[in-house]
């Protein structure tokens, strides 16, 4: 038993340790990103099995020789670093920077930034309460291809609601409505938005731009029959998560281009506001990787299916970036601090590409110690950054019609209406 607690400690050390430092070497890039990933997004629960198997370990002989005693050290040293991210988590509020310097926003500056108000302690979320889900509508039929789409809205009639659209990712390759997206969506129709959860062609079967025409798609059934399901057909935002993050952009980026839309390019895709979620934004430039992520072989086999160094400009109208523009819509970006798969450095230049050249506001949210895909556990950190994304959308909405969303939920924050 003392070379079993031996073994824990050794194991439990080494987790936190890759929970604040992850690996990003070519071998250990994915391994140590699963491993940080689960560690830090649900800390308090591998803490406490952590603290159950090092105990049970101890009281059946684990501390007869010099190992055990070494093992327990280990095992509580790496407790204690899971406990200091835990700590640091329920600490962290929602930090608005500027290309890595802290903005300070005055609350005057809000109607240009509606999310000045946000520098505050964040909330939990509001309690859920009657929230509709109608699965499988299909959106697009194309002989055998069904595409197709779950749509979230409150219970109760009324006035049309501002529409959501959510992304989600895995890579180009794997992924699905079912999996992503979810604690927003409940929230955002809690607060009186429709969400809708789309599907899309994924690789190696599609071939980029397919994953993003079917988007453009999805925006063109919404204008026909976003009133169907209480939802306004004129004010619909976007948002979506590492390779739903890219796609979120470019379909914010790219509105109304005729090569995206093959026939039905008269179709009005613009969107109000995108909120990316640590997504890719430039495919031809190395940037924070040592080589540009077009060369990689994901992308050169399985997604765009060309040979980056024989085809970069390929790769360039892939990327967001070769679309910004000064009329671009209000952009709010969101990464995790410690994200080991697409580095933090990736959403600091395409903020900075961004407020370079749009005239919208562009907001960045950095989460402190959050690794790639922080937000698909239902965790304390999610429910910061959806009360954001909602509190930000809110605030633009308002900003953009004039009026509230049907049936929100107005809260009070230090005497302060906030909502």
């Amino acid at each position: 038993m003392p070379y079993v607690l031996l073994a824990l400690g050794i194991l439990f050390a080494l987790a936190a340790a890759n929970a604040h430092s992850p690996r990003r070497d070519i071998v250990l890039l994915v391994p140590s990103f699963f491993c940080g990933w689960l560690t830090i997004e649900m800390a308090p629960h591998v803490l406490a099995l952590w603290a159950v198997a090092t105990t049970l370990t101890a009281v059946f002989g684990g501390l007869d020789g010099w190992a055990g005693w070494l093992g327990l050290v280990l095992a509580v040293a790496g407790m204690a670093g899971l406990a200091a991210t835990i700590f640091a988590t329920r600490r962290t509020v929602v930090t608005l920077r500027d290309c890595g310097a802290p903005l300070d926003l005055d609350p005057e500056d809000a109607p240009r930034y509606p999310l000045a108000h946000l520098v505050v302690p964040p909330l939990c979320l509001i309690p859920r309460r009657g929230v509709r889900v109608e699965r499988n509508i299909v959106y697009r039929e194309d002989g055998r291809l069904r595409l197709k789409v779950d749509v979230y809205r409150p219970d109760g009639e009324g006035r049309l609601r501002p529409g959501l659209m959510q992304i989600h990712g895995g890579g180009w390759v794997i992924g699905d409505k079912r999996e992503q997206g979810l604690p927003l969506l409940n929230h955002m129709a809690v607060q009186g938005w429709v969400g809708f959860n789309v599907n899309y062609r994924l690789s190696p079967r599609a071939t980029w731009p397919e994953h993003l025409i079917d988007l453009k798609y999805f925006i063109a059934w919404y204008r026909q029959h976003a009133e169907e399901y209480g939802a306004d057909p004129d004010f619909l935002c976007v948002t979506g998560g590492s390779a739903g993050g890219h796609l979120t952009a470019m379909v914010a980026l790219t509105a109304n281009l005729p090569e995206f839309q093959p026939g039905f390019e008269d179709v009005d895709t613009t969107v109000r506001g995108a909120v990316p979620f640590y997504g890719v934004y430039n495919f031809f430039e190395a940037g924070p990787w040592p080589r540009p992520m077009g060369s990689t072989h994901l992308l050169e086999r399985m997604v765009i299916k060309q040979p980056f160094a024989a085809n970069p400009e390929v790769y360039a109208k892939a990327s967001p970036v070769t679309y910004i523009r000064e009329d671009v819509p209000p952009f709010f970006v969101v990464h995790g601090s410690r994200d080991s798969l697409i580095p933090v450095a990736e959403a600091h230049r395409f903020v900075e590409q961004l407020r370079d050249v749009s005239a919208a506001p562009v907001i960045y949210a950095e989460m402190k110690g959050a690794q790639h895909a922080f937000d698909v556990f239902p965790s304390y950190r999610t429910a910061r950054v959806i009360e954001a994304v909602e509190r930000y959308l809110t605030g633009l909405h308002r900003q953009e019609t004039g009026t509230g969303v049907p049936g929100e939920i107005v809260r009070s924050l230090g005497g302060r209406s906030v909502g």
